[in-house]
């Protein structure tokens, strides 16, 4: 195929994905005033309804803004050579290939999370600080970007250059390579994110002794789940809002609770939500969602290594020398159809897996500590309780807390 007709399929994937996005949020907001449920209607006052609303509005309207002009700079760097440009420069630093691609991606990613920065800034600072969500401050802001920055380079650059590396030595059969060093990372950094990842952002302490600790280890020993790590990490000093994760499996599986659940909620709650995190333990979930993103993966690394080597690609994006990185660019976007289906897959299980971790804390604690629990951690954070059944469908990893109560309910 031409780079020409390659050209205005990238463009046209793009806008067709930008429409796509602005519909699914336009009738999502046009659901903004639906009556509330009844089983929901002690989730808000009336006064805390009408907050919500106004948060909901507002960050519709700031997502279009955001949305446009994503667009527009990618729209902008296709048509007017901005790719050509960084390619380049890079280039005139150094001709090596894995070199030439890192100062490529590198260029690229800086000059987009600047421009960007604003934009994140204004959400974190006027936003959430309108409605008293922010506790972050200018300067932790800007040191996580920092943080951010240096991982990327770190992992995100070394990843990249031993995949390049592969290329080179095994030709298109560089994608089996390139999976194994792949997946062994997935493993590892599910094994160790929150030992290894987390502490560069957040503090993690060992709940301390006391009746919660109590109740969380018997829940444990009466469902059989070896459980030696509960942490409390201060999510507070970023945000009001509240959240609890499991992460790692084996001996290393550990529960993370954010200090503003344990705030938020009553200790029965806290065991609950701790209940619904066992449940995905003892449902596999874990594993499922890691063999999946390992296969995913690899049929992604198959498929790049069957469109790799075709300099259309890289002209397509408007480069003058086709390269690796270069192609790597236009197939992204090329994928990102594909990439929006297997998403669609993964948030229907994902949603299918909340149900099943529902009925495990259900029938293994009680349900009804759970439902209050839900209640109370969607009023914290102010979050839609009428969403468009489309734009439920297309993004929600969860279902909806009213089929949530309706399922705990039966």
């Amino acid at each position: 195929m031409d780079y020409s007709m390659l050209f205005y399929i990238i463009v046209t994937i793009l806008i067709l994905q930008f429409i796509l996005e602005t519909v699914l949020d336009f009738l999502n907001a046009r659901k903004f005033k639906d009556p509330v449920p009844t089983e929901l209607t002690d989730v808000f006052d009336m006064e805390e309804y009408k907050k919500s609303q106004e948060y909901k509005k507002t960050n519709y309207k700031f997502g279009l803004v955001s949305s446009v002009f994503s667009l527009g700079l990618t729209l902008a760097f296709l048509f007017f050579g901005g790719f050509e440009w960084v390619d380049v420069i890079s280039r005139g630093i150094s001709e090596n290939p894995i070199v030439n691609a890192l100062l490529f991606f590198g260029i690229i990613m800086l000059g987009s999370d600047l421009l960007t920065t604003p934009f994140s800034y204004y959400q974190t600072f006027v936003i959430e600080e309108k409605f008293g969500f922010n506790k972050s401050t200018p300067g932790l802001f800007f040191l996580d970007k920092i943080k951010s920055w240096l991982m990327m380079i770190i992992l995100g650059g070394g990843i990249l250059s031993v995949i390049i590396w592969f290329f080179q030595w095994a030709g298109t059969n560089f994608w089996i390579y390139a999976w194994g060093v792949v997946a062994v990372f997935t493993i590892f950094i599910n094994l160790f994110y929150s030992k290894l990842i987390v502490p560069l952002f957040n503090k993690q302490t060992p709940l301390e002794e006391g009746s919660l600790k109590s109740k969380i280890e018997d829940y444990a020993r009466k469902v059989g789940f070896e459980l030696k790590n509960v942490f409390v990490i201060d999510g507070s000093k970023r945000s009001t809002k509240a959240n609890a994760y499991f992460s790692g499996f084996g001996k290393e599986k550990r529960v993370t609770l954010y200090d503003t659940l344990i705030n938020d909620l009553e200790e029965d709650e806290i065991v609950a939500v701790l209940a619904h995190e066992v449940g995905h333990y003892k449902r596999n979930h874990i594993i499922f969602n890691l063999t999946a993103t390992i296969l995913l993966t690899g049929f992604t690394l198959f498929l790049l290594s069957v469109f790799i080597n075709n300099p259309e690609i890289s002209l397509a994006i408007g480069v003058s020398q086709p390269s690796f990185h270069a192609a790597l660019i236009g197939f992204g976007i090329l994928y990102s159809p594909i990439s929006e289906i297997t998403g669609l897959v993964m948030n229907f299980l994902s949603r299918k897996f909340e149900f099943q971790a529902d009925d495990y804390a259900k029938h293994t604690f009680a349900a009804i500590p759970l439902v209050t629990s839900l209640k109370k951690l969607s009023k914290k954070s102010l979050s839609n309780l009428t969403p468009h059944p489309a734009y439920v469908f297309m993004h929600y990893s969860h279902p909806p807390l009213i089929d949530r109560i309706r399922n705990l309910g039966k």
